[in-house]
């Protein structure tokens, strides 16, 4: 379960509503009663229920989700009904359909990636990177996850990674060897991830037995020489790609026979399109 500060709702509510909706006061609707459905136009995986169900708690009215996060939903399938007074509506329409419009396209996104990467790899994992679009980190975690991907780490304290750019500031750049056998003392419970960006390094890094050896923007011809040479030189290491990788790369990258793929196409897929009804309550 992702958890959502109160802050962070009020603060997705307030980029829209602010003093209220001005257009339902000036029509003195205000107090009506009324309902609104939430409904997918085009089948595919969901998310953004339960944040969506909370923002319209936030507003004062009664909720109820016909869809969970990661629930497969069909063309016209209702995802969320409101119903309370008008002006808490239609305050909650917009800042809703956005989140659920978003969610949804990183959910699918990643659904869909997955389906054709388990056609060749039943047990790969396609991880999502922590470039996602800035202030999107909540929504988009929890959209990957909805989507059945995981996240290849959530901050730079979290995991071990050593790229080229921290190599280049120390004395010895390319003494892969004292570079991990530096992180393991260093940080002993964490494994090590390091990341190649030719082939040439990649068999130096190898050298180094880290614990997974990250292969970055490699050639599929490369990827198959590495996957030859690594069992001889580290055979507990794990290879992974990462590097253009999306939706109309993945089966190519899929047939390598790589079980991790790390990825940041999710986040900038194409939103789902969500209608929204409202109508007076009988």
């Amino acid at each position: 379960m992702i958890y959502y500060p109160d802050a962070f709702l009020d603060n997705l509510l307030m980029e829209d509503i602010q003093y209220g909706d001005l257009t339902s006061r000036a029509l003195n609707i205000s107090d009506q009663l009324g309902t609104m459905t939430f409904t997918r136009r085009e089948a595919g995986c969901v998310s953004g229920i339960t944040l969506g169900c909370r923002l319209l708690e936030k507003l004062g009215l009664e909720v109820k989700a016909h869809r969970q996060d990661g629930d497969f939903a069909d063309k016209g399938d209702c995802l969320i009904t409101a119903e309370g007074r008008a002006d808490a509506l239609h305050q909650g329409w917009k800042v809703v359909q956005n989140v659920l419009e978003w969610s949804c396209g990183v959910s699918d996104y990643m659904a869909k990636m997955l389906e054709i990467y388990h056609r060749y790899q039943p047990k790969g994992q396609i991880a999502c990177t922590r470039k996602n679009i800035p202030n999107t980190k909540l929504l988009a975690t929890q959209a990957v996850l909805a989507g059945g991907g995981v996240i290849h780490r959530q901050g730079c304290s979290e995991t071990i990674l050593l790229f080229a750019n921290h190599r280049r500031f120390l004395s010895e750049p390319d003494n892969w060897a004292q570079h991990v056998k530096q992180l393991r003392q260093a940080a002993p419970e964490k494994c090590i991830v390091v990341e190649a960006d030719d082939i040439e390094q990649a068999r130096e890094a190898l050298k180094a037995q880290p614990d997974i050896l990250q292969l970055d923007k490699f050639s599929v011809e490369d990827i198959a020489q590495l996957q030859h040479e690594a069992p001889q030189i580290a055979p507990q290491c794990h290879l992974s790609l990462a590097g253009g990788i999306n939706l109309n790369t993945i089966e190519k990258y899929a047939q390598t026979g790589i079980r991790l793929m790390v990825t940041s196409a999710p986040y900038y897929a194409p939103p789902t399109d969500i209608k929204v009804r409202l109508y007076p309550k009988d």
